[in-house]
């Protein structure tokens, strides 16, 4: 298969990155090219701006430490999504180990946050999608996430998430009637 021109225009950042006299200017473009990207993808899984800020920087402080010793085995946007994925993933597991309160009333904190918005108003179907979305568990958050709002296919998604296209296809399909059943109750 032929690569994209998104696909060469990578492989020529991440050849420049290793460039010592080009990497600071290849890695600005990098941001540049995906850091809105991610941010969202970010947000999405943990509500809070100053949170994903927060995650966003760690993922490119990684990306800069790593990026010289990318294979390019996957695409990069890939690579990216995966980093970002684990820290958003890593940031929830520890908001909630940091929690004294159980499980069960942890897993509302998001949707707290979420409510906590101040342009939230319950009655509206995009709010009420992302209370639907923050009440699932983090992992099937994340695959919802990527399919629906990132549109990335589930080849890609596995690379992201180090899982078989089976299993991301199955937890589509519970976190989409658990979407379903949120909204229809609510």
């Amino acid at each position: 298969m032929p690569e994209s021109s998104d696909q060469l225009d990578d492989h020529i950042l991440v050849a420049s990155f290793k460039d010592e006299k080009l990497k600071e200017a290849s890695f600005t473009q990098l941001v540049t090219k995906y850091q809105e990207r991610l941010y969202w993808h970010i947000r999405r899984m943990v509500v809070e701006h100053e949170d994903a800020n927060d995650i966003l920087q760690n993922v490119f402080i990684k990306v800069w430490k790593n990026l010289g010793e990318f294979r390019e085995e996957s695409n990069l946007y890939t690579w990216l999504y995966r980093i970002g994925t684990n820290e958003a993933l890593t940031w929830m597991d520890q908001k909630k180990r940091r929690s004294s309160v159980s499980l069960e009333d942890n897993e509302g904190y998001f949707t707290e946050k979420l409510a906590g918005q101040k342009d939230f108003d319950h009655s509206k179907t995009e709010w009420k999608l992302q209370l639907a979305i923050q009440s699932l568990p983090d992992k099937q958050k994340a695959v919802f996430n990527l399919r629906y709002y990132d549109e990335m296919p589930y080849e890609e998604m596995a690379g992201v998430l180090g899982t078989s296209v089976g299993a991301l296809k199955a937890s589509y399909h519970h976190a989409v009637k658990k979407v379903e059943a949120f909204m229809l109750e609510n």
